[in-house]
């Protein structure tokens, strides 16, 4: 390492040298940190996680029947039946699957009505195929929606198996305010704009649609003088639109009694369309015979009521509210939410007075809208994975923080300097500049973006106790040159950073070599990379930046 000592001890023999190290080092790290400003390195909590399985939630309106649940669902089963890496598919009407990760997450479980299925689509194992999960997700969404979600206000959405944190969504923004009519509106014109967003898929609004129902409402009195009792009444309304058992059936291959359903033909269940005639002229033809024997119209029985649904009220924290979820399609959560934010601030400028959240609270992108006219408040609070990972960056930049913080004054009691301490903290903190070049780098080599995720942090926070061990090898060596050789101290930082190198570098050597498998993972690459890339910042860094500060420094 000959060389390298004749070139720390010219530059550290040069004033202009040094300074344009120094320089140099420095606008490194400035370009490194605006790859994130730039998006050239861009943030997310995890990437995506190839699977061989995902779902699909159909969500036709409410009130629909299973007929037209069904009719969505079999022109989305027409889609996968092309696909090769689909071995086979699961269908569930009127119902979630049974519990899995997503659906614990998702809430799927809870889903019960003939306005929803869930489509579990099982894969080729993900070893033995060329695509991720993740992208024939992205490629076939576009595709199934255009073509299934025929049916107005219909919601088809791709659930993938949750990489990260359990949340309802990538992003979600909950909408409070006092009256549920107002709620429902400014749902609307949310999700209006998270729909017009650029990277935001699957958007929907988490609450019932508004829909008109017809109620029958016996009459008691025409019952009694007719001849017909209650119960024959309600027999023949469910045998005609529900079904209903009648008998049951033995069979040796079943421990239990098999029931029989007796129902109307679809074809006579149908109404010509959806009006109180269409209903009255059905109930019509239906007739009960009496106790003389006589036939009874059911529509002389009954009279039909036209009333609303009853939709379901949400609350949190003893607040009406209302949840509008998007998922982001292969990119990070924070990009389209500040668009999407932006445009919000700008739409309803319009009609409302528009305020931020002050400060880095939790709560810093929220909204509070007053309504200009009506001096009526809403609240707008995004929640999420956007939410868990901001706060796991701020968690991970706290725990950074506080082991600069120690290793700092665990440096300070042993040398007894704050400069040395310094130099060491400092020539450690530029390790930061291989993490995001070497992200930026490993975003060419992929096929999708290569994130800076919650791993990356991790594998960066490592790296300071690292390069801090650089450091003080090089400043130890040092000083007991100078002490026990008498050597000059120019001479002493240049032989020193010559001699050490060795070692150094093996290190280096291993750290990379054991990370190499971590940084083709689909999780854990961003921490392999962020060790391999900022391994070789920390060397760089420790064998010639940390010298010339060395140099000037009057406590060594």
């Amino acid at each position: 390492m000959k060389w390298l000592e004749n070139l720390i001890y010219n530059i550290n023999g040069s004033g202009f040298k040094r300074m344009l190290v120094i320089v140099l080092t420095f606008v490194a790290l400035g370009l490194s940190i605006l790859t994130l400003p730039l998006e050239l390195v861009k943030a997310r909590m995890l990437p995506g996680k190839s699977t061989n399985t995902y779902s699909i939630y159909v969500d036709t309106p409410t009130g629909s029947s299973i007929e037209e649940t069904k009719s969505v669902t079999n022109c989305v089963l027409d889609i996968l039946k092309s696909e090769n890496e689909v071995l086979n598919v699961e269908v569930f009407l009127g119902q979630g699957s049974p519990l899995d990760y997503a659906g614990l997450v998702k809430g799927s479980t809870l889903k019960q009505g003939e306005n929803v299925a869930e489509i579990v689509v099982n894969l080729t194992d993900k070893h033995s195929r060329d695509e991720a999960s993740f992208l024939m997700v992205k490629r076939l969404r576009p595709v199934i929606q255009s073509k299934c979600e025929f049916k107005e206000n219909t919601s088809i959405k791709m659930i993938e198996q949750p990489a990260g944190p359990p949340t309802l969504a990538s992003i979600v923004v909950e909408v409070y305010a006092q009256s549920e009519e107002s709620i429902r509106d400014m749902s609307g014109k949310v999700a209006k704009i998270l729909s017009e967003t650029e990277g935001l898929v699957d958007v929907d609004i988490m609450q019932d649609e508004r829909y008109t129902k017809y109620e029958l409402i016996a009459d008691s009195e025409k019952i009694s003088r007719s001849g017909v009792s209650l119960e024959q009444l309600n027999n023949i309304l469910y045998l005609a639109f529900e079904g209903m058992e009648i008998a049951v059936k033995n069979s040796q291959n079943s421990p239990d009694q098999i029931p029989i359903f007796l129902v109307l033909s679809d074809e006579s269940k149908k109404l010509d369309s959806f009006s109180k005639k269409a209903l009255e002229a059905k109930l019509s033809a239906l007739k009960l015979m009496n106790k003389k024997g006589m036939m009874v119209p059911v529509n002389e029985l009954v009279s039909v009521k036209e009333a609303q649904n009853s939709p379901t009220i949400f609350s949190k924290n003893l607040r009406k509210m209302a949840n509008v979820l998007a998922e982001t399609d292969m990119v990070s959560q924070l990009y389209p939410l500040l668009a999407a934010r932006n445009k919000m601030i700008e739409v309803f400028s319009k009609d409302y007075e528009v305020s931020k959240v002050p400060g880095m609270s939790t709560y810093m992108f929220d909204l509070t809208l007053v309504d200009k006219k009506s001096g009526e408040e809403f609240l707008l609070r995004w929640d999420g994975e956007m939410k868990v990972s901001l706060d796991t960056f701020r968690d991970l930049g706290g725990a950074f923080i506080a082991a600069l913080v120690l290793i700092f004054l665990l440096l300070v009691i042993y040398y007894k300097s704050f400069a040395i301490s310094g130099i060491i903290l400092g020539g450690s903190f530029l390790s930061i500049i291989g993490v995001l070049i070497g992200h930026w780098v490993a975003n060419w080599f992929t096929s999708e973006t290569f994130f800076l995720t919650a791993t990356s942090l991790i594998g960066f926070i490592a790296l300071m106790g690292i390069s801090s061990r650089n450091s003080l090898l090089l400043i130890d060596f040092t000083k007991s040159l100078m002490k026990d050789k008498g050597m000059e101290k120019r001479k002493a930082i240049a032989t020193a950073t010559a001699t050490r190198a060795t070692p150094i570098l093996l290190t280096a050597v291993a750290i990379i070599l054991g990370s190499a498998l971590l940084a083709t993972d689909p999780v854990f690459g961003g921490l392999g990379v962020a060790l391999i890339s900022g391994t070789v910042a920390a060397v760089a860094v420790s064998l010639i930046f940390v010298p010339i500060l060395m140099f000037k420094t009057k406590a060594i």
